[in-house]
């Protein structure tokens, strides 16, 4: 089955947190003569785009983005529409949505997902954080630049979901995706000691099940 990108494309003005490294882009070699290559330098934030957050982005003792396990970000998810949540999203918001025993959760909140740098993104509330931790999720992943809101200065859902052991994606784009089932594959680039790593994120829908003709 065809995979259905939900990672942003890399370019000059994409939306990044005010004061942190834009993205850029420049041609360093070009094919002509004496060349026959075109090489480019790139320069970004480790949290621009899609991206996995490392414990080491706000815990001083966190892991690294390179220590963090491969097979966390490839599998089976389930995508939640939360877009009418109030000011946080919150429990009766997502929980609603899941089967009993979701490993990775994806939450929509945007209509359409901003162009620009976005003060008002809601974040999610610890009480969720702890529900779906309780309930065996090892990956939650938000199509907003953060978990906690644009303002908050103690970080309150990224540290319950360090505490709960959970890895944290963010900057996808989930405009184009029906809620629902399928596979995640969301593999963070291996930057040793980086406190996070641009990902390219991908949904494959899940198999039809087989009818058994007999039933």
């Amino acid at each position: 089955m065809s995979l259905i990108d939900i990672s942003p494309p890399f370019r000059a003005g994409m939306p990044g947190w005010p004061g942190d490294t834009p993205f850029a882009l420049e041609r360093t070699w070009s094919i002509g003569p004496g060349c026959p290559v075109n090489v480019s330098r790139i320069t970004l934030s480790s949290h621009v785009g899609a991206h996995a957050d490392a414990p080491l982005h706000f815990a001083a003792d966190g892991a690294a983005i390179d220590a963090l396990p491969l097979d966390t970000f490839v599998g089976h998810c389930t995508l939640v529409d939360a877009r009418s949540a109030g000011a946080v999203i919150d429990v009766a918001d997502v929980l609603p949505s899941l089967p009993p025993r979701p490993e990775r959760v994806l939450i929509r909140q945007y209509e359409r997902s901003p162009g620009t740098w976005d003060p008002a993104l809601k974040g999610l509330s610890v009480a969720l954080v702890r529900a779906l931790a309780a309930m065996g999720v090892r990956l939650i992943g938000v199509d907003a630049a953060s978990v906690d809101p644009a303002d908050s200065k103690t970080l309150d859902a990224h540290n319950a979901i360090h505490a709960a052991g959970i890895c944290i994606v963010e900057g996808l784009v989930l405009d184009h995706v029906a809620p629902g089932d399928y596979e995640l594959i969301a593999l963070p680039l291996r930057i040793a000691g980086c406190d996070a790593a641009p990902l390219r994120a991908a949904l494959r829908p899940l198999p039809a099940p087989v009818r058994d003709p007999s039933s």
